[in-house]
């Protein structure tokens, strides 16, 4: 019987953690920008499973981030637009949420970027 609850209580946790390392869901998001470690910035991010990809929607300031991402439960790699503006970010799960870095196309900087689910 020992046995058996102890499977079942592994089991309740590993899906527990395998649902939080899943990149998928909304959060908030607070980061800054390259080569300005002063110059922080608010949103809100949704992450959402599209086949073997995943579509990345930053919303910060009003304005519009779309990504695609590719990853799974230990990374994800997000090439973005916005307007006339494209760049690259990477992340890595941490706590509740992720955390990660980022750059515009060409950059020679990175900003910072972190996750929290909402």
């Amino acid at each position: 019987m020992r046995k058996f609850f102890a499977v079942i209580a592994a089991a309740l946790v590993f899906s527990v953690t395998a649902a939080f390392a899943d990149p998928a869901g909304r959060y908030f998001v607070e980061g800054t920008d390259p080569g300005k470690p002063n110059s922080t910035y608010t949103g809100t991010v949704t992450v959402e499973k599209t086949g073997d990809t995943y579509k990345v929607v930053w919303v910060i300031g009003g304005t519009q981030y779309v990504g695609t991402g590719i990853g799974n439960k230990d990374f994800l790699a997000v090439s973005y637009k916005s307007g006339s503006q494209t760049g690259l970010a990477l992340y890595g799960p941490s706590g509740d949420g992720w955390t990660g870095v980022w750059t515009y196309a060409g950059g020679t900087q990175m900003g910072t970027d972190r996750w929290v689910r909402r």
